[in-house]
């Protein structure tokens, strides 16, 4: 296995507050490991260290082999940032923006005009390329923000939070582009506080909170902790609930959570569809109705929950003036 990213014990304060409290990250070269968390749970102040923006107070980090601290020069030239709120000019063209982080990265004239057009054309920008981008709906900034920072052709490329903001379309734009870039070697480094986001994306998934790392697996590892398939089951007599517990109880080895008020009930079992078949059969021979009945795997969501105590924050919308960073540690 080959890491495109390692970090051992980062640690960062801010005044008195401590973002990182020693938090260990490994990242498979071509593969995306997301960030998850919360609001100050670490993940922009992570993406900055390693991107060469902060300098940790103390642990180390590998980027691409070379030392984030000792030798920063280097691990720019291989990584790409793209930060929450777009970092483009407004005042300049889609191609004019391109054009300049083409110069900003020493190519020719002649160079940064093709890289420019392939990236317009890449991104479905190519028709407004040529229009001030005060014009661009927030997708199109975005995906022009994405198209900046790959104008190196970066192996390492850090994404944080890159879809604030963006409606359902455009997300889901933006995770085929991401998705596209991954199945070309790209590695990423994702933070997101969209849980969906994560499990879509991430093949590893990290999760934060108040800058330790809580927990870390894929998707489905960090579901099966939260105890496997759930049954959702509705009886058509309310009154039936009770019953219906003791009905289903020697389908599961946890407590069936029953609500009379509503007549549903919530199954903890193992098996999946087999399950679901055995529950029906017990509930037809004890002669209660069904309303409705589902498998129901656990989220993120519960996953989230039942690390934290609580649910994830809805991002928090800024303007992009206020919300504006430095793509890369060479800006």
């Amino acid at each position: 296995m080959t890491l495109a990213i390692q970090a051992r014990g980062l640690v960062k304060h801010f005044g008195e507050v401590k973002a990182l409290n020693g938090i260990d990250l490994e990242v498979e070269q071509g593969k995306v490991v997301g960030l998850l968390g919360p609001n100050g749970s670490g993940k922009t102040t992570t993406v900055r260290i390693l991107s060469t923006l902060l300098r940790p107070d103390s642990g180390s980090a590998m980027v691409g082999g070379h030392d984030v601290v000792a030798d920063p020069d280097a691990v720019r030239q291989l990584i790409g940032l793209t930060g929450q709120y777009a970092a483009v000019d407004q005042y300049l063209t889609g191609r004019e923006n391109l054009e300049l982080f083409g110069k900003l990265f020493h190519l020719s004239k002649k160079d940064a005009q093709a890289r420019a057009d392939e990236l317009l054309h890449r991104f479905d920008l190519h028709d407004a390329a040529d229009r001030g981008i005060k014009g661009y709906s927030g997708g199109m900034r975005r995906r022009l923000d994405l198209a900046a920072s790959l104008i190196g052709n970066p192996a390492v490329l850090f994404l944080d939070e890159p879809t604030t903001g963006l409606d359902p379309r455009s997300r889901q734009g933006m995770w085929e582009v991401i998705e596209g870039l991954v199945a070309e070697g790209t590695t990423v480094l994702l933070t997101t506080q969209y849980l969906e986001e994560a499990d879509q994306l991430a093949s590893r998934i990290v999760v934060l909170d108040h800058g330790n790392v809580i927990a870390e697996g894929t998707s489905n590892e960090l579901k099966t902790q939260v105890g496997g398939d759930r049954i959702e089951l509705d009886v058509v007599n309310n009154a039936d609930a009770s019953r219906a517990a003791n009905a289903l109880q020697s389908l599961s080895s946890a407590t069936i959570s029953t609500d009379e008020a509503t007549g549903k009930l919530l199954i903890p079992v193992t098996g999946g569809s087999t399950a679901i078949v055995a529950a029906v059969r017990a509930l037809d021979e004890a002669s209660i109705g069904i309303a409705d009945i589902a498998l129901r795997r656990p989220t993120l969501d519960d996953v989230f929950l039942s690390l934290t105590g609580h649910v994830t924050e809805k991002p928090v919308e800024k303007s992009p003036a206020s919300g504006r960073r430095s793509r890369r540690g060479r800006n």
